[in-house]
């Protein structure tokens, strides 16, 4: 394996956003999208109601995902993976220091990006590695290439979650793709039946902003990359170009 690839295979996946909670819904997403939107939360009915209680809307999605997916086992490594994090969360507590009110500690606790992997743990009494991770515009990718270095490392199975939602509106004139509320999750083994392969180089070249703009989260287009199984994907994104693939070994 090159030091710019990573290999690995998929034994069980998950996905949650309001109006898509069955792989049904999903597959019919994923060949025709359209813009995810609402309110509504995830159920998350296996984790405790007092834990449950703490996770916000964008936790409860990540939560929802990462319980399906782990199906019941325990000492699985975790690598929850967010653009943006518990921006909503982060922002209230902002405006309470400009505000000169007291903060929340629970709120402050709780907008940290390690959050919800902590909540899972808890929940699980599960003491296997876990990670929290944000790299900007390739957060899926690093959370890709984090779990692949666990495995490589001995685990036997890594549990990914990527996880995002909208903005608040003072973030929109910042905005360089069209963010929308989902989760979902791969349970990531060593490469073995049906491979999926990430690779990456250097470039100068640079994408079109307008079309960026326009175009859905990083996070999103992987997902449809992988449900629609086309055999390749390419992206550039902060002067690299993210080469994906998937096949059978």
């Amino acid at each position: 394996m090159q030091s710019n690839q990573v290999q690995f295979s998929i034994l069980s996946h998950a996905a949650w956003a309001p109006g898509l909670a069955t792989h049904e819904a999903w597959l019919n997403w994923a060949r025709s999208p359209f813009l995810i939107q609402g309110t509504e939360q995830a159920p998350v009915a296996t984790m405790p109601a007092m834990l449950k209680r703490r996770a916000g809307f964008l936790g409860k999605m990540a939560l929802e995902v990462a319980y399906q997916c782990v199906n019941g086992q325990t000492q699985v490594p975790t690598v929850f993976c967010s653009r943006h994090g518990d921006v909503a969360r982060a922002l209230e507590l902002l405006r309470n220091v400009v505000d000169k009110e007291p903060m929340s500690p629970t709120s402050f606790g709780l907008a940290v990006h390690n959050a919800n992997s902590g909540l899972f743990s808890i929940a699980r009494q599960d003491q296997a590695n876990q990670c929290a991770l944000a790299a900007g515009q390739c957060t899926v990718e690093h959370g890709v290439i984090e779990a692949c270095g666990l495995l490589a490392d001995g685990a036997d199975q890594v549990l990914l979650v990527v996880y995002d939602t909208s903005l608040p509106d003072v973030y929109t004139p910042y905005l360089d793709c069209v963010e929308q509320p989902h989760a979902w999750a791969w349970m990531i083994v060593p490469a073995s039946d049906a491979v999926v392969q990430l690779d990456w180089s250097a470039t100068d070249v640079t994408d079109d902003s307008a079309a960026q703009k326009s175009a859905m989260p990083a996070s999103l287009a992987v997902w449809q990359f992988y449900l629609n199984q086309v055999p390749r994907f390419e992206r550039i994104a902060e002067r690299r170009l993210w080469r994906w693939s998937q096949h059978a070994a």
